[in-house]
């Protein structure tokens, strides 16, 4: 009914009127129009986000070759189709990391590079869409500034950084003010945007018009990026605070006309003290005179999902403060906020009702409503169909991908790598990088004519790394390579592997030297993804409560098995790791390590205790997950026995008064049995995210 009423009124009143309005500031007419709004007019608007799409533009999973209808913008846009049809005065926004994330974006970025006169598959799907402006991610740094200059036809402004000639770009303005060139000072982008849209209002008399509303957006990132891109940005550009950056461009925004200003924010919320280094600082913008607050790059559901059988609330969300953060309402210090998780999963929805009081537009702040709409919002069982419209688009750059992810790189002949059961001791997915990353950097010492480096070759390397595909991103989101490997089937390793293997393309091989202390300090951060278990408890308790951070879950390894250790998952925080061991002996404070890593965690990613940087001794300039391609090509055959029965850690055991569970995907008991993990007892019931919860005896 509401369709049909808007869809009649808009064209007899306006004729010609296009609602979608344009992304560029005409406030000299904006202001002539306000000119006439009578007092009390009212216009309801919908604020909607997408954010961390990841590449995800169809519900398919590049890595698994197969359909996967719990992700893809091409769901999302059904939402965003809904969205409009409740009310057609809507503002459609992204919030970063949309060019990275999988072999889609590789394809475009590394494999066969979209030129100039092409346009990103992920940008001609939020071409379509009509999106009115959008944010940066952290991840859109990964592919380089000459890429990122190219994709949205921007000039940098930065020596070095070649300048774009009208390439195909999004059609809408991209915007991010913390991000400056060092020698300019200047932001990369602009800062911020104000887009002129006409909305269908109402009358004090109750009769409908067309009123301006200039909607001003700006965006933030992580100052992290030049850590975590410290190859592509480093003498480049630098990063400035969040709430730095807003304090400077928000009355700016006010003074040219902004009658709503929005933080496109990539960062998640940390109510901790303010620094201007913070990760997630978009707590802090709620005091900087924002109307509302766009999150993302924690993947997570702000606020709590409303559809029937929703998941829960993220305990690290759960945790902030109550009398400042309303996780039902969506407002953090009165300011409506919304994260629509990641992957297209989730539209985010921000319902603000304005009112035209002295000459001004007002929020009213008691008619606010925020969502982060899901799939299944209707009923909590119905998955929303996908938009046939968005498919066509990149059918040209889908299949392009898929030749991609299928060429050979060798073969499993006896076991599949998994990430399902990783959190209880499985590095069948883990073992193979992990040794990858050892043999590189072991023949980067052993060839180096560096002295320096040349010296470390009496020291023992040893590797980590992550099961990053370990549920963080819902019941689908595991490795599973390989499943059906056997001695009289061999299963053929593809491009898409190491990829399933090592989430992060961008991520480069780094070596770190350590002290014994540090390892332990290490395992224990690592070890924080426990939940403490009571054996006492005679109520179920989680092993693994919160898989948000499950990337920070560093397995570490040596060749032969060498080092050992043991985690009591019954003792606090920072007191769990035990019986830590290399080559039989107990491993002392004062021992010398050099660790094969990321430049992630190298720089300081995760907050691991004095591993910030300074300890860095080799910075290659190869990805991990090419090195791992290079070894299993070099490897040839892969086998349980010489690449996945190495497990370095277990529990120490205890027996428990009530149940213990780990969260996994369903029907998987079976793999747990032919892995040989007795810890695996039986498979129960779903939880309302579609996790399976697997009985966990941790005395056996």
């Amino acid at each position: 009914m509401k369709k049909t009423y808007w869809a009649t009124l808009i064209p007899a009143l306006f004729p010609g009127l296009i609602l979608s309005g344009c992304a560029n500031n005409n406030s000299s007419s904006a202001t002539t129009e306000a000119e006439t709004i009578p007092e009390g007019t009212i216009v309801k608007v919908s604020l909607l986000e997408t954010t961390d799409l990841h590449q995800n533009i169809l519900s398919y999973d590049y890595y698994g070759l197969k359909a996967d209808t719990s992700i893809g913008l091409e769901r999302t846009a059904a939402l965003i189709q809904s969205a409009r049809a409740e009310n057609p005065n809507t503002v459609l926004l992204d919030d970063g990391d949309v060019i990275q994330g999988t072999l889609l974006g590789d394809q475009q970025a590394v494999a066969s590079p979209v030129t100039c006169a092409g346009t990103l598959a992920i940008h001609k799907a939020m071409n379509a869409l009509k999106f009115d402006g959008a944010g940066v991610g952290n991840h859109e740094f990964n592919y380089g500034l000459n890429f990122l200059s190219q994709i949205t036809n921007k000039d940098f402004g930065i020596t070095g950084v070649n300048k774009p000639n009208n390439c195909g770009s999004p059609g809408f303005p991209v915007v991010l003010s913390n991000v400056v060139g060092v020698a300019s000072q200047q932001p990369i982008f602009n800062p911020y945007s104000i887009i002129y849209k006409r909305f269908v209002g109402t009358k004090p008399d109750g009769s409908s018009t067309v009123v301006p509303v200039n909607v001003g957006i700006i965006g933030f990132v992580p100052p992290q990026i030049m850590d975590w891109d410290q190859k592509n940005l480093a003498g480049k550009v630098m990063v400035n605070g969040v709430v730095e950056s807003a304090q400077k461009y928000v009355p700016e925004m006010r003074s040219k006309g902004a009658d709503l200003v929005v933080a496109l924010s990539h960062g998640g919320l940390d109510a901790s003290p303010y620094s201007p280094k913070m990760e997630n600082g978009s707590y802090h913008l709620t005091t900087t005179g924002i109307d509302a607050l766009m999150l993302g790059h924690s993947h997570l559901i702000f606020p709590v999902a409303k559809e029937k059988n929703g998941p829960k609330l993220d305990a690290s969300l759960a945790a902030l403060p109550a009398d400042k953060v309303d996780t039902v309402k969506g407002l953090v210090n009165g300011v409506p906020a919304v994260m629509a998780q990641s992957w297209g999963r989730r539209l985010g929805i921000i319902q603000l009702t304005l009112k035209y009081q002295s000459g001004k537009w007002v929020v009213q702040k008691d008619l606010t409503n925020v969502e982060a709409r899901g799939f299944k919002y209707k009923d909590g069982v119905t998955i929303v169909d996908a938009d046939a419209s968005i498919a066509p688009l990149v059918d040209t750059e889908h299949k392009a991908t898929l030749a991609y992810a299928a060429q050979s790189l060798g073969t499993s002949t006896d076991f599949g790598m998994s990430a399902f059961f990783s959190l209880v001791g499985d590095v069948s997915a883990i073992q193979i990088v992990n040794q990858a990353q050892i043999d590189y950097v072991k023949n980067f010492i052993a060839n180096s004519t560096d002295p320096v480096i040349a010296s470390y070759k009496t020291i023992p390397v040893i590797s980590c790394s992550a099961p990053f595909k370990a549920g963080r991103n819902g019941a689908t989101d595991f490795t599973d390579v390989a499943p059906t490997a056997t001695p009289a089937n061999p299963v053929t390793l593809q491009v898409r592997n190491p990829g399933d293997l090592y989430l992060y393309g961008n991520n480069n091989v780094q070596a770190v030297k350590i002290k014994g202390s540090d390892l332990k300090n290490w395992l224990e951060t690592a070890a924080k993804q426990f939940g403490q278990i009571n054996p006492a408890l005679k109520t179920e308790q989680d092993l693994v409560p919160d898989y948000s951070a499950i990337y920070n879950y560093d397995v570490f390894y040596a060749d032969n098995n060498a080092l050992l250790y043991q985690i009591d998952v019954t003792k606090p925080v920072g007191s769990r790791i035990v019986n830590l061991q290399y080559a039989g002996k107990t491993v002392a404070d004062s021992d010398d390590f050099i660790v094969a890593t990321n430049d992630y965690r190298a720089s300081g990613g995760g907050s691991v205790p004095g591993i910030d940087g300074s300890k860095t001794i080799i910075k290659s300039p190869d990805a991990n997950q090419a090195v791992v391609s290079d070894f299993v090509k070099k490897q040839g055959t892969v086998t349980f026995a010489k690449n996945g029965s190495g497990r370095s850690w277990s529990f120490v055991k205890v027996s428990t008064q009530g149940p213990v569970i780990l969260r996994s995907a369903p029907g998987k008991l079976s793999v747990a049995t032919n892995l040989g993990l007795p810890q695996v007892v039986s498979e129960g019931s779903l939880d309302a995210s579609g996790y399976a919860k697997y009985a966990i005896d941790l005395s056996k």
